[in-house]
């Protein structure tokens, strides 16, 4: 019996938003598929901030954290 164990991956994926002004938000994708495409992740970005999930405003940058 082995006392240590493999981790296992993360199911969700998490990007830092930037915005014009210094603001950072942070947006959770739970498919990794998606977190591969770049277009897919800012057209994600821009869907949720019409629903209010993400605060308004101009994103300047996207980047992956975790």
């Amino acid at each position: 019996m082995s006392m240590f164990r493999k981790s296992t991956p993360a199911k969700s994926v998490i990007f830092a938003v930037n915005y014009d002004d210094a603001r950072t938000a942070y947006l959770w994708i739970d498919k990794s598929a998606k977190a591969s495409d770049n277009r897919a992740i800012s057209v994600i970005a821009r869907t949720q901030q019409e629903k209010g999930s993400l605060p308004v405003g101009t994103i300047t940058s996207i980047k992956r954290v975790r």
